[in-house]
């Protein structure tokens, strides 16, 4: 891999919050258990381990007993045009299904178009692009 990519710890809802992320995004979903990883510090079926790759990438697990959650103070997930205007406003209305919208997808004064929301599960999301622009 050679680019950066996000690893979340979650309060016990990895196998959940993952599912939506593919379910949003497409890709391939693995999911791995403490007890597939032989870790005895959480319940055996907790998600020890989870990965979704794809179009967009993103890492996961449960946190086990003590370890900090998910958390998301001053940090943004920014998908500006990483797909299609369709793609992104698709992932974005998903996205905000059971999350809350910050600020609607749509142009802005400066030309561009974005929007920011936080899903389900607590990630505040960037998505956005730059107008079309036709060939001279």
């Amino acid at each position: 891999m050679t680019a950066l990519q996000i690893y979340v710890s979650f309060p016990g809802t990895a196998r959940e919050a993952l599912g939506f992320y593919a379910d949003v995004f497409g890709g391939d979903l693995a999911l791995f258990t403490y007890e597939q990883f032989n870790r005895t510090d959480g319940p055996a079926q907790a998600i020890a381990h989870g990965e979704l790759r794809g179009d967009v990438r993103l890492a996961g697990s449960d946190a086990a007993e003590g370890e900090a959650t998910i958390r998301c103070e001053g940090l943004m997930l920014s998908l500006l045009g990483t797909a299609e205007p369709a793609v992104l406003h698709r992932w974005f209305d998903r996205l905000a299904d059971g999350g809350r919208v910050v600020d609607p997808l749509g142009p802005k004064p400066w030309g561009a178009s974005d929007g920011q929301v936080v899903d389900r599960h607590g990630l505040h999301w960037l998505i956005g692009y730059e107008p079309e622009t036709s060939p001279n």
